[in-house]
């Protein structure tokens, strides 16, 4: 007598056994077929996005030169003209809906992070909301709120609320998930020594999370830099060089869209340029946030 024939576990395994080397042949196929699917199905959503990209590569590049990006708007007809008011726009708009939407964004990230009550649920459905509502609903609200019953006007001012607002929903649940990866031992061995959860926060949880947020606050700028219907509502654009935040001001996105409708070939020449400028800025802020969050946890790993 065997001891299969005694001890029924052995004799279930060697049936698994058994059971698995006859299939084997199938399953590694099965494997094969489906990791070719994969790489099918990458290649069909990256013909797209390579295309597009070398058109954008191919019209806007001629477009480029020391005065494309130095000089001011010419009038309509008369060649030479440049972006450089646009580009000082769109810094301007981007850097103030940025300082307004970080503090907001971190801080409501690490509210998430640390509750988890009702009102927490009912924050993070709202960011949740918000962060899928069209960009021409948030551009109404700002013309809304500030354009026609605020100050009046269109300026600056309202098109870096427009932007910080769509800003904010992706800072607040970057924020949540970086500050829900640092381990939990740190916030109690902080509260062991007797600090407060103030303290903590500020001098453990955020700079242990400072990678991920990095990564949040440097996507959501990317996406704001790239929207177009709020600044309509808000910013209208200029011909003229301005750095006044109550004023109307040029931005990349509007010289795109203005500019693209144009009868011209020099302007058409001027938006596809202005294209190619916001991809790469798009593109460096979206690889550049990676680069800074892995070194980042590389020099806190050593």
């Amino acid at each position: 007598m065997t001891i299969m024939a005694v001890d029924p576990v052995l004799a279930r395994r060697a049936e698994i056994q058994r059971i698995a080397q006859a299939t084997d042949h199938r399953r590694e196929l099965l494997s094969k077929l489906a990791l070719l699917a994969c790489r099918a199905c990458l290649v069909i959503v990256l013909i797209p996005l390579v295309a597009l990209l070398a058109y954008v590569v191919i019209r806007g590049a001629s477009a480029w030169s020391w005065a494309f990006f130095s000089h001011l708007p010419t009038p309509a007809g008369i060649p030479g003209g440049g972006i450089w008011n646009a580009i000082v726009g769109s810094f301007i708009i981007d850097a103030m809906a940025a300082a307004g939407a970080i503090p907001f964004g971190i801080a409501a990230g690490l509210f998430l992070a640390e509750s988890s009550g009702r009102i927490a649920g009912v924050v993070r459905l709202a960011a949740d909301v918000l962060s899928g509502v069209p960009s021409i609903v948030v551009a109404i609200f700002a013309y809304a709120i500030l354009v026609s019953h605020g100050i009046g006007h269109f300026s600056a001012i309202a098109a870096s609320f427009a932007i910080g607002v769509l800003m904010l929903p992706v800072i607040m649940r970057a924020s949540e998930t970086a500050i829900r990866g640092v381990p939990g031992v740190l916030s109690e061995a902080g509260l062991a020594l007797g600090a407060r959860k103030a303290t903590i926060a500020r001098r453990v949880i955020l700079p242990a999370a400072l990678p991920g947020l990095i990564t949040g606050v440097l996507l959501a700028v990317a996406r704001g830099a790239g929207e177009t219907a709020p600044l309509l509502f808000t910013a209208i654009g200029s011909q003229y060089f301005s750095i006044s935040p109550t004023k109307p001001i040029a931005a990349i996105p509007l010289v795109i869209y203005q500019n693209g409708i144009q009868a011209y070939p020099d302007l058409v020449k001027i938006a596809w340029g202005s294209a190619l400028f916001l991809v790469v800025v798009i593109l460096f802020l979206s690889v550049g946030s990676r680069l800074v969050a892995a070194r980042l946890r590389r020099v806190r790993s050593d």
